[in-house]
């Protein structure tokens, strides 16, 4: 492909359009809007939170949407005004609301201290009280943002805080600590592995407590002047994260790329069920929600299954039925907090997936004109409990439950000769059980593990790509088994949580099990749904390492995956098995001892069995419902 060039005049005639119309945002905010920036807004330990105040130009009591975040949303940078803070005020503005946006502890004019997924849970509640007491305030508020701008709104929303009045957390996973038997601790484990999403934000957004700092006492005016010419945003030299994920031992991995490491020195170093966890401000299922919530996740996000999850547990088990009774969800085909980017036609990884797009701004105002207004509007009576977006058939459906109504559990066991290596192989996925164990055995190095490609990813750089590729490059390799169906007879969906079962060995005290749920098309194209991983010594629970003797069969129960898929007439449904899955995951070096501080690691001979005894399987949520394949 030639490469081409923009005339000169082209990008002078684009430069002054787009200016133009930044201008034109920041113009029409100042005609209809109150602008109150730097207010340095103080918590119960005299610490001051940096927010932004945007409301409109009346006298009556508006309601407020609350925006807290780690991110930076300084209206100037490098001398330049930014609109995108400035955008989502007018919006707010324009539909009679106040738009409040406030950083963190610690982060850019905020004073004191940052700290990941610990940050106080009386800095919102703080927030919240000083908020409600504004003369221009209806006292009701609502909280609204994705990933880490979500993360903090479910421990909060535990606190009960008369005004949180609604929230619409969007991407959240980040903020979960356990849900059940889902353990992840804010996407920092997935069956006791680490995921090492964090391993790379960290670098690119910890602040440093030697940072240049704003002299104690400052003016709001002079915050107001300053922040004209400085945004206090670390620049952190670009790093090669795919490269940087790859050095032993883990722990040193930010030490070793000069990045600051002092949070994620003590978090590497916590096991799943480490009491810290619960010391923070993440949310875990001992605490109860309050807040009506309208929740947004997505299929190819780092946390689907727990943000899931969540959502059942609070429509389960919350103690007043009106909270109960008032818990919305959407489930996108797309990447982490890429929900307006969906098109007519969506590429996720590379798989088209149809028109995804949907009104999601216009449901969130109907849904916080609801609770913070007192609209009598139709969101209730227009908008189902569940919208999910079914790929495939490539369609938006509707449920009052997840997974949806009519779902039965199909199981679908492991078959072969010992002979499951590579795509061609004879592993196949049967209704009926295997009778004689015919393991399937591989060897699993963990110098050269198996490549992450594609998945449910968020924040690795370059490290991974997200979303839906063709795994038949992949399926080459001896260290990945390989279980297909059948041709499909007829086409069949598939939406819900997907259940796994693993009979396994290995001559190593402890590995890992991976699985990965594969759309195969009849041109042979595979592609990925969803992966889980457990690490085997966490198969008798996270509270307890019970490492494995050699050749002696083990049960694991793998954390379930999640998605909604149409398996059209004609494709197959595969899985692939392996030990690693990296640097989706970090790599077990299959030593038993603590993996984050080994340089060193040791081959492991796996092996998955299957027979009338060791009933190796895969639980698939079918929906019953007519073909929708074209005839």
């Amino acid at each position: 492909m030639k490469k081409r060039n923009i005339p000169l005049i082209l990008i002078l005639f684009i430069l002054p359009v787009v200016s133009r119309a930044q201008e034109n945002v920041l113009e029409e905010l100042e005609k209809i809007a109150i602008i109150d920036q730097k207010i340095m807004m103080p918590m119960r330990d005299g610490i001051r939170l940096a927010t932004d105040i945007y409301r409109p130009k009346t006298d009556e009591k508006v309601p407020i949407i609350f925006s807290r975040t780690p991110y930076n949303f300084n209206s100037w940078g490098d001398g330049k005004q930014k609109t995108r803070t400035a955008r989502r005020a007018l919006e707010a503005v324009k539909r009679g609301y106040a738009y409040v946006v406030q950083n963190e502890r610690g982060r850019y004019f905020s004073e004191g201290e940052w700290d990941i997924l610990g940050v106080p849970l009386t800095d919102g509640y703080d927030a919240f009280s000083w908020m409600k007491d504004q003369s221009w305030s209806n006292g009701k508020i609502g909280t609204v943002g994705c990933s880490s701008t979500a993360e903090w709104q479910m421990a909060v929303a535990a606190l009960d805080h008369p005004s949180h009045a609604a929230m619409v957390p969007q991407g959240y996973g980040a903020g979960i600590g356990r849900v059940g038997s889902i353990n992840e601790q804010g996407n920092w484990y997935r069956g006791g592995v680490e995921q090492m999403l964090f391993f790379s934000w960290l670098y690119g957004v910890e602040h440093d407590k030697f940072k240049p700092r704003i002299p104690a006492g400052a003016t709001q005016e002079d915050l107001i002047r300053i922040s004209r010419f400085y945004d206090l945003a670390p620049e952190n030299p670009p790093v090669d994260m795919s490269e940087a994920l790859k050095h032993l031992p883990i722990q040193d991995i930010l030490k070793n790329i000069n990045g600051k490491h002092e949070i994620f020195d003590k978090m590497i170093r916590r096991k799943p069920n480490d009491s810290a966890w619960f010391q923070g401000g993440i949310y875990h299922d001992d605490m109860e929600i309050g807040v009506p919530s309208f929740w947004f996740t997505s299929w190819y996000d780092v946390s689907i299954t727990p943000n899931l999850a969540l959502f059942n547990h609070v429509r389960n088990n919350s103690k007043d039925p009106n909270i109960r009774e008032n818990q919305y969800l959407i489930i996108a085909p797309t990447l982490h907090c890429a929900y307006n980017r969906a098109t007519k036609n969506t590429i996720v990884g590379e798989r088209n997936i149809g028109d995804a797009r949907l009104n999601y701004d216009e449901q969130i105002y109907d849904w916080l004109d609801l609770w913070l207004k007192g609209v009598k509007n139709e969101f209730k009576t227009k908008t189902p409990r569940v919208q999910y977006y079914t790929m495939g058939s490539n369609t938006w459906q509707a449920s009052e439950t997840w997974p949806p109504e009519g779902v039965e559990m199909k199981t679908f066991y492991l078959k072969s000769n010992g002979n499951a290596n590579r795509s061609l192989s004879d592993g196949k996925l049967s209704a009926t059980k295997a009778n004689s164990d015919h393991a399937d055995g591989f060897t699993y190095n963990p110098m050269k593990p198996v490549p992450s490609y594609g998945g449910n990813v968020c924040c690795t750089g370059n490290a991974v790509k997200g979303g839906a590729f063709d795994q038949q490059e992949m399926e080459q390799r001896d260290d990945i088994l390989v279980y297909t169906t059948d041709i499909l007879e007829e086409g069949i969906e598939v939406s819900g949580f997907i259940e796994s079962t693993l009979y396994v060995s290995s001559d190593a005290k402890d590995t890992d099990f991976t699985i990965k749920l594969i759309d195969v098309y009849p041109d042979g194209r595979a592609y990925n749904l969803d992966e889980t991983i457990h690490r085997a010594r966490y198969r008798e629970g996270y509270d307890q390492e019970v490492f494995m003797e050699k050749d002696e069969v083990y049960k694991i129960d793998l954390t379930p995956m999640s998605t909604s898929n149409y398996f059209k007439k004609g494709h197959r449904i595969r899985i692939e098995i392996s030990s690693s899955n990296f640097p989706r995951f970090a790599r077990n070096l299959n030593t038993g001892g603590n993996n984050y501080d080994e340089k060193e690691g040791i081959i492991a001979h796996n092996k998955v069995h299957h027979s009338s005894a060791y009933t190796s399987q895969i639980r698939l949520p079918i929906v019953a419902k007519k073909s929708l394949d074209k005839k």
